[in-house]
Parts: structure tokens; C-alpha cells; sequence
């Protein structure tokens, strides 16, 4: 066993980042039995740990950066199998050198190791690029985002670290959105999934259980499913009765699916 570190970087907040590395995390435990970390690597303003009701670790990783306890003391195992390390949420300065060499020494544990980072072009969101093997882009289809977006790219070209996709979230359908071609365009990075708005995500936070617990089969939960079965090297097929009829009449892929085929190929 030896851990893939993913990174999920947004340099925005808002844009669903953590609600993305939540739901990943649980799919690629649940559904497809992984051994699965995920990390809180947003150190000034952390909040995954609040997604599976976490709210009052003993232990955090702020302790761990701050030499108190080994990592494995600041590692809580979820109900479902799933294994958190929480930041601490009242902020304090850490060794970012550091949280490097303590996510290597977890790399032979663990199948996937997800990092949640800083929306901050900071020295945090670096840490989380530096240690990653790659990296996911999270953008909602805005060009103040764009702007955003295009700043995490280059940021992750300068520390030459490979990014896998961009993660187009709430999209809502309007006109003025930006598309995906012109997303694509802009960044030279293939879009590999395309999420719509989805109440059950912000519903979901609320009840401190990720979506893909309580509505599997929403919209949303599905697409995460698609890039979760492309990280491990599968092809996710839609159990849905209407995405199956859909297929009836439509044999050809969609641009999203030709390019998470391409995630597929590189982690078969």
C-alpha cells in the first residue's frame, strides 16, 4: 500500500472545495474499499472535520505540526471506516515545512490521501501543492473565479506539480455562465466534472453527513461517483433508470467523459 496524495485547491472560497474532498473521500471508501485519509490542510480556516461532526477534536493537527503528539493521535475514524485529521479550529501559526514529511510518513497506510487547502494564496495552499503527487482545481463557472482559477494553475506550474483536472461546481444552466469549452480554453485543463447545483449539498452540510451518505442517487453524489471510479481506474456506469434510457439513444461520450477516461488510464 502506497498512498496517491490528491490535492484540492481553490484560491476562493465558496466554490464547494471542501464538500467536494468530503464526498470524494467517502465514495472512495464506501463504494469502492479504499483505505482513504482526509486532511484539513486549510490550518487558518479549517471546517471538514465540521462536515462529519467532528467539532471538538482532543487532538488536532495543529498539535501535531506544533511537535506535541504523533500524527496518529490527531487521526479519528469515522463511523464509516473513513479516517479524519481535523485542523484546529481556533488558528494558530504552523510549521508548513513540516506537514509535508508527516503526510509522507502516512503514505504507506493509506490508498488515498485527500488534502483540503487553504482558499489563501498563501503559504498554506503551497504546502498543499508541494506535498501533493497531484492536484484537482475546483471552479464555479464565473469569471471572477476564472481569474482565480488561473492563478492556482500557475501557482502549481511554478512548483511543478501535475494538475489533473478542473472541478466545475454549482453550475445553475444561466446564459452567463461560462461554459466548459471556454473554461477549457482559458486554462489548457480538461474539466472533469461538471456538478449542477444541488440543494442536497448544502442540505447535507447542515446534518454534518457528506450527500454521498444521505442522497446516493442525487445528481451531485452521482458525478462524484464518476471521479471517484476514474481515480481508482474504473469506469462508474449510472444505475439510474433515466441516465440508462438516456444511453439508449445516445452511444457517444461526453467531453468530461473522454477526460476523466484519461484519469482512468493514468491510475489503471
Amino acid at each position: 500500500m502506497h498512498a496517491r496524495v490528491v490535492g484540492f485547491i481553490a484560491i476562493k472560497g465558496g466554490v464547494g472545495k471542501t464538500s467536494t474532498v468530503a464526498n470524494l473521500g467517502v465514495l472512495l471508501s464506501q463504494d469502492f474499499e479504499k483505505k482513504v485519509l482526509l486532511v484539513d490542510a486549510n490550518f487558518s480556516g479549517p471546517n471538514l472535520g465540521l462536515h462529519f461532526g467532528f467539532t471538538h477534536p482532543k487532538y488536532t493537527l495543529h498539535d501535531v505540526l506544533e511537535g506535541k503528539i504523533p500524527i496518529e493521535k490527531a487521526i479519528y475514524e469515522h463511523s464509516s471506516g473513513l479516517h479524519i485529521l481535523p485542523a484546529s479550529l481556533l488558528s494558530r501559526k504552523v510549521n508548513t515545512e513540516q506537514f509535508k514529511q508527516e503526510i509522507k510518513s502516512l503514505k504507506n497506510k493509506y490508498d488515498y490521501i485527500l488534502l483540503d487547502s487553504s482558499p489563501c494564496l498563501n503559504e498554506e495552499i503551497l504546502a498543499t501543492i508541494t506535498t501533493s503527487d497531484e492536484l484537482f482545481i475546483i471552479s464555479t463557472p464565473d469569471y471572477v473565479t476564472l481569474a482565480s482559477t488561473l492563478h492556482s494553475l500557475k501557482t502549481a506550474k511554478q512548483k511543478k506539480i501535475h494538475v489533473s483536472g478542473i472541478i466545475l461546481n454549482k453550475i445553475r444552466g444561466k446564459k452567463y455562465e461560462l461554459t466548459m469549452n471556454e473554461i477549457e480554453e482559458a486554462t489548457q485543463i480538461p474539466v472533469v466534472s461538471l456538478l449542477h447545483y444541488d440543494p442536497h449539498i448544502l442540505s447535507s452540510i447542515s446534518k454534518t453527513h457528506p450527500a454521498a451518505f444521505l442522497t446516493p442517487k442525487s445528481e451531485a453524489v452521482v458525478e462524484y461517483k464518476k471521479l471517484a471510479a476514474a481515480l481508482v481506474g474504473e469506469r462508474y456506469k449510472d444505475p439510474r433508470l433515466f441516465s440508462k434510457i438516456r444511453n439508449l439513444f445516445s452511444k457517444s461520450l461526453t467531453k468530461e467523459d473522454i477526460n476523466r477516461a484519461v484519469i482512468m488510464e493514468s491510475h489503471y
